[in-house]
């Protein structure tokens, strides 16, 4: 459904676009620019560059963070796993799987 809504607005636009023809395009443009152009649009364009650059280093820190700990806890897993695995399906110094020569 979703589509279909992108679809049918990328139509309506592209129809009533062609209607209104070059001279509102430019129009449309030269406005935008202006508005892009504004100093108050600037300033706060770049205050959520600097916000965005600062919540990244953030996030990246506690994702690191996060990533080793589920590491550790993985790996202790597997240990916890390995030792209580070892004991009782084979004899100490023997493999715990089969390997088959080529």
């Amino acid at each position: 459904m979703k589509k279909l809504t992108v679809l049918v607005a990328g139509a309506a636009g592209y129809v009533l676009g062609a209607r209104a023809g070059r001279q509102r395009y430019d129009q449309i443009a030269s406005g935008t620019r202006r508005f892009m152009g504004n100093p108050k649009v600037q300033a706060a364009k770049q205050q959520a560059q600097d916000t965005i650059v600062e919540q990244a280093s953030a996030a990246g820190s506690v994702v690191a963070d996060k990533a080793k700990e589920t590491a550790a806890a993985a790996a202790e897993k597997v240990r916890r796993n390995d030792d209580s695995g070892a004991d009782s399906a084979a004899p100490a110094g023997q493999p715990t799987h089969r390997t088959t020569a080529p």
